[in-house]
C-alpha cells in the first residue's frame, strides 16, 4: 500500500515537471536570424481587404520578443478597432501609400518614407485614406530589462516623423535624413535615419558596434557584407545584423539606393 502511494506521488511530480518543461518551451522564443529577409520570399496571407506578410519573430540579444511584419490595405479597407499594447514598443515605416494615424487623441497624415514611434499604452489606430494601396512594415518589441515609461515621457513620448519634413543631409556620396536619436520605453538608445547613395560603390567602411541594426531597403540595389558575407538586396528586402558583428553596407548599382539603418539596444 505504501509502495503504490510511493509511485503515485512520483508520476503526479514527473507529470508535474514536465507540464513545466513543456510551458516553458512554448513561452521561450528562439533568437531571430541576422542576414537577409527578402520581400519576394515572404509568406503572405490575403483576406478580402488586406495582406499581411511575417518577416521575423523571436527574441534577440536585447529583446525577449521581436516581431516584424508587413500589411497592405487595399484601397477602401476597413479600419481595425483602436488599440493599444500593454508591454510592447512598436516601429511604423510607411512603405508606400498614404495613412491617416491616430494616437492618443492626435492624428497625423503620413506617406511613404515616414516613421511612427508607439510607446506601451499608446491607444492607436490607422487608416488607409489614398487612392491605392497601403503599404507599411510594423517592428514590435519587447526589452529585456523592464520598461521605463519615465525615461519614454522625457525624451518625448510618442512619434510622428513626416518623410516631407526632414532636412536632407548632403554629402559626398549622396546623404542622409535624420529621424531620430533617443532612448525609449523599450531601448537605452534607438537611432532611426535614412542613407541615400547615387553610385556604386561603399557607405562608410566596414565597422561593427554593440547595438543591433536593422537596414529596409527603399530603393535601387544594395550590397551588404556581414562577416565577410555578402547579401544582394533590393527595394522591399531587410537585412538584420547583430551586435558585434562587422558589417558595411553599399550601393550595388550605379543608380542611386536608399535604406534605412535602425539601431537599438
Amino acid at each position: 500500500m505504501i509502495k503504490n502511494s510511493y509511485f503515485a506521488v512520483m508520476r503526479i511530480g514527473f507529470l508535474l515537471l514536465l507540464n513545466f518543461w513543456i510551458s516553458m518551451a512554448w513561452t521561450q522564443t528562439s533568437e531571430v536570424d541576422g542576414g537577409i529577409y527578402r520581400w519576394a520570399e515572404l509568406p503572405v496571407k490575403i483576406s478580402h481587404d488586406r495582406e499581411s506578410r511575417k518577416i521575423m519573430e523571436g527574441s534577440s540579444p536585447y529583446f525577449d520578443y521581436l516581431e516584424m511584419h508587413a500589411t497592405t490595405q487595399y484601397r477602401g479597407a476597413v479600419p481595425n478597432p483602436p488599440h493599444k499594447q500593454q508591454d510592447i514598443e512598436e516601429i511604423i515605416i510607411v512603405k508606400e501609400g498614404l495613412m491617416r494615424f491616430t494616437m492618443n487623441g492626435h492624428d497625423a497624415v503620413l506617406g511613404p518614407g515616414s516613421v511612427i514611434l508607439i510607446p506601451p499604452l499608446a491607444m492607436q489606430a490607422l487608416e488607409n485614406i489614398g487612392d491605392s494601396s497601403l503599404t507599411y512594415y510594423v517592428i514590435m518589441f519587447r526589452s529585456r530589462k523592464p520598461m521605463d515609461m519615465a525615461r519614454s515621457d522625457g525624451a518625448g513620448g510618442y512619434l510622428f516623423v513626416d518623410a516631407d519634413t526632414i532636412t536632407f543631409s548632403e554629402n559626398s556620396k549622396g546623404g542622409r535624413w535624420n529621424y531620430l536619436d533617443r532612448p525609449t520605453a523599450m531601448c537605452e538608445h534607438l537611432h532611426i535615419h535614412t542613407t541615400q547613395l547615387n553610385e556604386f560603390g561603399p557607405s562608410i567602411p566596414a565597422h561593427s558596434h554593440p547595438e543591433s541594426e536593422l537596414f529596409i531597403v527603399m530603393e535601387g540595389q544594395t550590397e551588404l557584407m556581414i562577416d565577410e558575407q555578402k547579401f544582394l538586396g533590393q527595394a522591399g528586402d531587410l537585412y538584420l545584423v547583430k551586435p558585434g558583428q562587422l558589417h558595411g553596407m553599399s550601393n550595388a548599382s550605379d543608380a542611386p539606393c536608399r535604406f534605412f539603418a535602425i539601431k537599438w539596444k
